[in-house]
């Protein structure tokens, strides 16, 4: 007589065919050895010599950027409360601004053009994984949000992205989808909502 209860009575390998059963492929280390290294670095970097300098040490905090691989203009303002995960992978351009709390997550290249303010407490989430993959391969893809874009406070941009020059994210938005040059886009998941110069030219 078996006295095993019938519902531990089945071994775990009866399901072959079950989805996502085996995660021994997943990848533990998506990055080299020497981007590790970078990254540690940057940590330490950011901790000691960024995060808490005052506001207008604007040039400061260009120079440590630069020092770690980031293509960006001599003009662009970067507080000190924004934090970028991989400088080497941040281009922007002339008088842009990445606001307070802006979370700049660029695991893929982020490129930014000129007169660009993404404002405080915005998410660029340039990172996800290949869901349909039971090993979830890191995805890196890449993200333009391009010149003279306003993106409003704690909007979330979501990966490969590509945002046109002149467009306008309105606050707390989802994108998910590129927005066109001059559209506003606004809501969750955003849409476009109208020209932004609607106005100027019905006048």
């Amino acid at each position: 007589m078996n006295s095993t209860p019938d519902h531990l009575d089945e071994s775990p390998a009866s399901d072959t065919n079950a989805p996502f059963q085996r995660l021994d492929t997943c990848a533990a280390f998506p990055y080299s050895r020497s981007e590790y290294v970078r990254r540690m670095l940057w940590v330490v970097v950011y901790q000691m010599l960024i995060r808490f300098s005052p506001g207008r040490l604007a040039r400061w905090r260009r120079f440590w950027l630069r020092r770690f691989g980031a293509n960006i203009a001599p003009t662009c303002n970067i507080r000190p409360t924004a934090r970028i995960r991989h400088p080497w992978l941040l281009t922007m351009g002339d008088y842009s601004t990445l606001a307070d709390n802006v979370e700049a997550y660029n695991l893929g290249p982020i490129t930014i053009g000129r007169h660009t303010v993404i404002s405080q407490g915005s998410h660029l989430c340039n990172g996800t994984h290949d869901y349909k993959d039971p090993s979830l391969p890191l995805v890196r893809p890449s993200m333009t949000i391009g010149s003279g874009v306003w993106v409003c406070a704690d909007a979330f941009i979501g990966p490969g992205v590509e945002i046109g020059d002149n467009a306008l994210i309105g606050a707390r938005a989802v994108v998910t989808r590129d927005v066109p040059r001059d559209m506003i886009a606004a809501g969750n998941p955003a849409k476009v909502v109208r020209s932004r110069f609607e106005d100027k030219e019905s006048g």
